[in-house]
């Protein structure tokens, strides 16, 4: 289950992120990185990072911890720009935060070498598997925090979720962008990551993760009659991508016979 926190206090936006995330405060005197629900894709990129960071985690890949965190506006009513003051009204109540890792410093594309070829395998084989476009040279989304790798910002992820009337379909597409992905020279051990992975991450993990999708991000959504056929959704798709790894693996196997 995911912690429930309030923020007290807004500490500072992060001015990188086309979304403008937010370092903040919470009840529990730590700081958290608050990905708010009314900025960009909205409600889709806090399922999106939600689902995809908890899939990771069940898989042993290092992720910060994610809450949820309730926020009442009047945080922001010092901030004298106008567009996070709109921000944070639109984002009032149940929102999605990472905790913050103080510190950190960006992977570079040259920092590639350095990683075990199994964990580079298995990173890259999530990030096929939840269809994330964002682990590229020009854009890594990982940190390194205290010597150790920390995979970030997963809102990009689970990109069917944008086009619900066929979702099924993509389930089993082969996830091409993979000849992008920043790790993909050093993923030299993807067969064996896949039956890693697919031994790790079972259909009761899943259901327990999508279980974890708050009732009212899913009622905003209206491509679906009610909430719980919009979570079985979410669900049958994972569960037909897992059984069908082997479609986006060769694709990646592909990919790096080209690199070779």
């Amino acid at each position: 289950m995911l912690r429930t926190i309030t923020a007290t206090r807004y500490v500072t936006p992060l001015r990188e992120g086309g979304s403008l995330p937010a370092i903040v405060e919470a009840d529990d005197d730590g700081l958290y990185v608050l990905k708010f629900r009314g900025a960009g894709q909205g409600l889709k990129a806090l399922i999106a990072e939600l689902v995809a960071g908890e899939i990771a985690r069940t898989l042993g890949l290092p992720v910060p911890e994610i809450v949820f965190i309730e926020l009442d506006p009047v945080l922001g009513r010092s901030e004298p720009d106008f567009e996070i003051q709109e921000l944070l009204k639109a984002s009032s109540g149940l929102n999605l935060a990472l905790d913050f890792l103080p510190g950190a410093l960006t992977f570079d594309a040259l920092d590639v070498r350095e990683l075990d070829p199994l964990l580079a395998s298995s990173i890259l084989w999530f990030d096929a598997f939840v269809t994330n476009v964002d682990r590229t040279p020009r854009n890594t989304n990982m940190l390194w925090w205290h010597q150790r790798l920390m995979l970030i910002d997963h809102g990009a992820s689970l990109y069917f979720h944008h086009v619900n009337a066929d979702y099924m379909a993509r389930s089993r597409l082969p996830f091409t962008p993979i000849k992008s992905h920043v790790l993909l020279p050093v993923a030299s051990m993807l067969p064996e990551a896949d039956q890693r992975s697919r031994t790790r991450l079972t259909g009761e993990d899943l259901t327990m993760i999508i279980n974890t999708i708050p009732e009212s991000w899913l009622e905003q959504d209206t491509t679906f009659a009610t909430p719980a056929l919009h979570r079985q959704a979410y669900l049958d798709y994972l569960l037909d991508r897992l059984a069908h790894s082997s479609i986006f693996v060769e694709e990646a196997l592909r990919a790096r016979d080209q690199l070779i």
